[in-house]
């Protein structure tokens, strides 16, 4: 989009903010580098990715810790021969442990089905081994470890015994010599890398040995006493060892960065990214916004929309409900100065660029955006005395030089166009632009205070008005918008405000009454009427905001008992299922039972539904039809008239069921699904009820045995849960082979009562019909 318009909708500003959330530079930087995209798809899985790290951060109260810039290791490695110091590999992996730990922590996206953090996990690629690597090699200080390797394990076991030599060694001088008065500590120290004693400088010519230094003061000199040469000498070999360990060390671990280079820049990418999520759930929280999706082709719904900048200050904004239904393509705003109509405009384009650039925005839940390309904004006194370009002169400049460019994906944010010229002109060749702008279905809004750009607003086909509201009583802006109405500038009340004159005052009142031009009474009274209906608006809102939560209390009530008379009607039944089973009470009894438990869900009401009864002649193959017990729609495929069942297929799973539990598709069969829920309530548990068959069918067909066996177990466990008394496997003839290994299956399995292949007209060799027990 075009980088001056979205300065002058102070888009930076926000970018701005936003970055300020961010805990890295890096993050910061890439936040100040956001823009809008123009691909809708993309724009909606952004603001999906947002909504699903908030509920990520809710749930487990993640917060990301600051970490380091490493931008600079990454273009220092493409060097081949540059090698990493500690520093470096201490800073990269601190970053690569915070990306672990970010990386485990939304280990829960997979349980809570969150897709786009799923993809987001996805793109992580884990450096195991430079990872592991160094952890081994470096301490909690960015330090090398001794067991880096066992050479330098060596090597400062050398020099620790070396220090420990020398350090008797002095003790023994300082005690046998008597020189401690000579001494300023009586401790040695360490310059140069080698031991030294901190002797005053006026006994320096006392004792033999080298001076290597003094301190700032120069009271004090680093003097080397003779017997110390040798060991310091000794002590530099090893540390240049040391040196030498060190650099293998960082050599080796700089090679394993560079050998999983990608993965390790995918680690600090991943926590980047995840700090701009970050940083928009912080802003969101800030200024109470929330990720709006956008609907090519949709109009605006904007609702409690705020500018972002002002969103943040107490009272510093009133919220607006900007509107402009899919069939009106052009929004011109009118109304007093200073009431709001600038600040609508710049909201309405700021907003629009913050939700196409993934940024939430501050208006409420429900929010509509359509998609746009393209934003271009004509705001503001752009005259430049340098260029000889006056304010008009610089509009139409705009307008010629985008003009073109301008088409149906196009935002068009127009402040005050003609108000440089004459105003009968000006508002004529306004009136043109928006001519053309419908023409082209460009989408634009405008504020104007031209009288004869707001009749036009009124009258026009795919153009609407809307006015900013003012107290009828002050006359100070209410920073509301009325629609479908024209508003006055009330320009005598708002120079009245600001201190002009009274004399003044007095005299643009009488001039206006000379030229008939005064409809101030007019517009007022529109004014009063829209303000007494934008109130009715608010006090009706607010009603049935209260109506909804009461009867979504309601319903929440009315769930919970609904459940629990349902749970003990299914105890009840379950008891009695069990007393059937035992032979503890015969079938009529149980039936009996059954019946006085399903009167419990309808209270005393035993009245019978008004309602045809369904038979099994209603039963059409072909038909759909609701199987009652599963409450699961199906497509009736075969009718059994003999045994009183039907063949229906649910989502692609045939089976045979009673005609009995099935019912029409609608609301007469609830009594009946009542019925049959209870008397089939202990299915679930693997009981049978009292009556009724069920049969369910599975087809293994062009798969491997094995896989064919695994399945057909499972269906076989499934079957028994919901009570089938047969099985239909469909196996195909082909070798055989399959067939085989299915009557194996069944010949061993204790809930075969008996199978048998099924009649030729049903399938023959191809289908074998089991029995359950």
């Amino acid at each position: 989009m075009e980088p001056r318009s979205l300065q002058l909708l102070e888009f930076p500003k926000v970018l701005n903010v936003l970055s300020g959330h961010c805990v890295s530079t890096s993050g910061a930087e890439a936040c100040l580098a956001l823009s809008p995209m123009d691909d809708a798809d993309s724009i909606n899985t952004t603001a999906r990715f947002f909504r699903q790290g908030q509920n990520f951060v809710k749930e487990s109260g993640f917060r990301l810790g600051t970490f380091p810039p490493l931008e600079g290791l990454f273009q220092y490695l493409i060097k081949p021969n540059n090698v990493l110091d500690a520093d470096a590999l201490y800073a990269l992996v601190q970053t690569l442990g915070q990306a672990r730990v970010l990386k485990e922590a939304l280990s829960i996206a997979e349980k809570r089905e969150w897709d786009t953090i799923l993809d987001f996990l996805e793109g992580v690629s884990w450096p195991e081994k430079t990872f592991s690597g160094l952890k081994r090699c470096l301490d909690q200080d960015g330090n090398i470890k001794d067991e880096s390797s066992p050479e330098l394990y060596d090597i400062r076991q050398s020099i620790r015994s070396l220090h420990q030599r020398c350090s008797k060694k002095v003790r023994d001088f300082i005690q046998g010599e008597d020189i401690s008065r000579f001494l300023q500590d009586d401790f040695m120290t360490i310059t140069n890398d080698r031991y030294v004693l901190p002797l005053k400088t006026n006994f320096k010519g006392r004792l033999q040995g080298i001076v290597h230094d003094y301190s700032n003061t120069g009271e004090t000199c680093y003097f080397e006493p003779m017997f110390l040469v040798e060991l310091n000498n000794t002590m530099q070999e090893l540390k240049q060892q040391e040196r030498k360990e060190e650099l293998k060390i960082l050599t080796y671990l700089t090679g394993l960065v560079r050998s999983e280079y990608d993965q390790c820049e995918a680690a600090y990418g991943f926590l980047v990214e995840y700090d701009i999520l970050q940083a928009k759930i912080n802003f969101a929280e800030a200024v109470k916004a929330v990720a709006v999706d956008v609907q090519s082709g949709a109009g605006f719904d904007l609702r409690g929309a705020r500018h972002p900048l002002l969103a943040a200050v107490e009272g510093g904004v009133h919220p607006l409900n900007i509107e402009l239904p899919t069939e009106q393509k052009v929004l011109i705003i009118s109304g007093g100065n200073a009431g709001g109509k600038t600040v609508c405009l710049k909201t309405v384009g700021l907003l629009s660029a913050m939700a196409f650039s993934g940024i939430p925005v501050p208006v409420e839940k429900g929010s509509v955006l359509p998609l746009f390309k393209e934003i271009f904004v004509i705001m503001g006194d752009e005259q430049s005395l340098e260029d000889s370009v006056s304010t008009f002169s610089a509009q139409i400049k705009s307008i010629s030089r985008i003009w073109e460019a301008m088409d149906s994906s196009t935002l068009f944010i127009l402040d005050e166009f003609g108000s440089g010229t004459d105003p009968a002109q000006g508002a004529a060749l306004a009136q043109a632009v928006v001519d053309g702008l419908l023409e082209n279905g460009v989408t634009c809004f405008a504020a104007t205070h031209f009288p004869a750009l707001k009749t036009y607003a009124l009258v026009t086909e795919g153009v609407r008005a809307a006015s900013v509201l003012f107290d009828p009583s002050t006359k100070k802006p209410l920073f509301s918008i009325a629609y479908d109405q024209v508003g006055a500038s009330i320009a005598l009340d708002v120079a009245r405000e600001h201190g002009l004159p009274e004399t003044i005052l007095s005299k643009a009142e009488q001039y206006l009454l000379m030229e008939g031009s005064d409809s101030g009474s007019v517009m007022n009274r529109l004014n009063e009427l829209a303000v007494s209906r934008e109130k009715e608006l608010e006090e009706m809102g607010r009603i049935k905001a209260k109506l909804e939560s009461k009867r979504a209390k309601l319903e929440e009530k009315f769930e919970r008992e609904r459940l629990s008379v349902l749970a003990d009607v299914k105890k009840q039944a379950q008891k009695v299922l069990k007393e059937w089973q035992d032979g503890k009470i015969g079938r009529k009894q149980a039936l009996k039972k059954l019946s006085e438990a399903r009167g419990a869900i309808g209270g005393e009401d035993n009245s019978k539904p008004d309602v045809k009864p369904f038979s099994f002649d209603d039963i059409k193959v072909g038909k759909p039809i609701l199987n009652i017990s599963w409450d699961r729609k199906g497509v009736v495929i075969e009718k059994d008239e003999r045994k009183k069942r039907v063949k229906v297929d649910m989502d692609g799973v045939a089976m045979w069921i009673p005609a009995d539990q099935l019912g029409p598709v609608g609301k007469k069969a609830v009594h009946e699904k009542v019925r049959l829920s209870v008397e089939n309530a202990a299915s679930k548990s693997g009981e049978k009820a009292p009556k009724g068959e069920m049969t369910l069918k599975i087809d293994l067909r062009g798969k491997r045995a094995d896989i064919a066996i695994s399945e057909l177990g499972r269906f076989f466990d499934q079957a028994l849960l919901r009570g089938a008394t047969e099985i239909e496997i469909v196996h195909g003839r082909g070798t055989g082979a399959l067939r085989r290994e299915v009557h194996i299956f069944l010949d061993g399995n204790p809930a075969v009562a008996g199978y048998s292949l099924a009649p030729e007209d049903r399938g023959g060799d191809g289908m074998t019909e089991v029995e359950l027990v």
